[in-house]
């Protein structure tokens, strides 16, 4: 996926630990690991408010966004896509 969460980063510049995070935002560190971890498939605005409002930070400290390795998704790949719909249909 190309969004990347940098909790982790964030939480060593915090000098902080999952647990305190978990706790201090009110979500369970299994749930804070799965977005840690980079395999959350969404985020509630209120809890990544949350985040920034205890790690003193931005949205941005936390998400970026980086291009996938293959074509999908780029101008190339799009382009793949729209020659087989037209070949299909």
């Amino acid at each position: 996926m190309p969004i990347v969460v940098d909790v982790d980063v964030m939480l060593a510049r915090r000098k902080m630990s999952v647990g305190e995070l978990a706790e201090r935002v009110g979500i369970t560190p299994a749930n804070l690991a799965v977005l840690k971890n980079g395999r959350a498939k969404a985020v509630r605005f209120t809890t990544l408010g949350a985040l920034c409002e205890v790690l003193d930070c931005q949205p941005g400290d936390l998400l970026r966004w980086e291009p996938e390795t293959g074509t999908e998704g780029t101008e190339e790949g799009a382009k793949d896509a729209v020659a087989a719909v037209g070949e299909n249909g």
